[in-house]
């Protein structure tokens, strides 16, 4: 003969259950993927030029001893085009900027950069997206910030607004 208290015991799990999934929906989880490559040296790569016009980008250039933005774009991302006016703050606060276009096409990249400018000294086509990939970027825009050594100190993920600016320039300055 079952108890009564037995009768609840399915109510109950039930209940916690309920509880449980309710709470993983009201508490939004990690949504950005960091790089595991964050204070490590930047991930072997030689890209061939996004266009013409424009040199490629290997990553022996970015020990040269100046502390530099890497910044993953594409000509067909939206935040990207929000993106580049802060860019081009950045390159005239004199921060040198190197370009990694994923999955575009050399016309396409040079017609986003004749409409929203070019703060880039270098940009490489990375076709396949294995160089983003291999950086563990998730997305674009997706910036890295390397020291003078080539190591990546930082990563910011989405779009860099204004205010950015003059945290990002301080902290470059701070790597020198």
């Amino acid at each position: 003969m079952k108890t009564r208290w037995t009768l609840f015991v399915p109510l109950a799990i039930m209940a916690l259950l309920f509880g449980g999934f309710l709470y993983r929906l009201t508490t939004p989880g990690e949504t950005l993927i960091q790089s595991q490559w964050i204070n490590k040296p930047m991930p072997l790569f030689d890209l061939p030029p996004a266009t013409p016009g424009v040199e490629g980008l290997k990553s022996s250039q970015l020990a040269d001893g100046r502390p530099r933005l890497v910044n993953v774009f594409a000509s067909w991302c939206i935040p990207c085009r929000a993106e580049a006016p802060q860019l081009e703050a950045l390159k005239h606060a004199g921060v040198p900027i190197d370009g990694i276009a994923i999955r575009d096409r050399p016309e396409d990249v040079a017609a986003f950069l004749a409409e929203y400018g070019n703060p880039f000294d270098r940009i490489g086509s990375d076709m396949q997206s294995s160089v983003q990939i291999a950086l563990g970027s998730s997305g674009v825009p997706e910036t890295f910030l390397i020291d003078g050594k080539g190591i990546i100190r930082e990563q910011i993920q989405g779009v860099i607004l204004a205010e950015h600016v003059p945290e990002i320039v301080a902290k470059l300055e701070a790597m020198k």
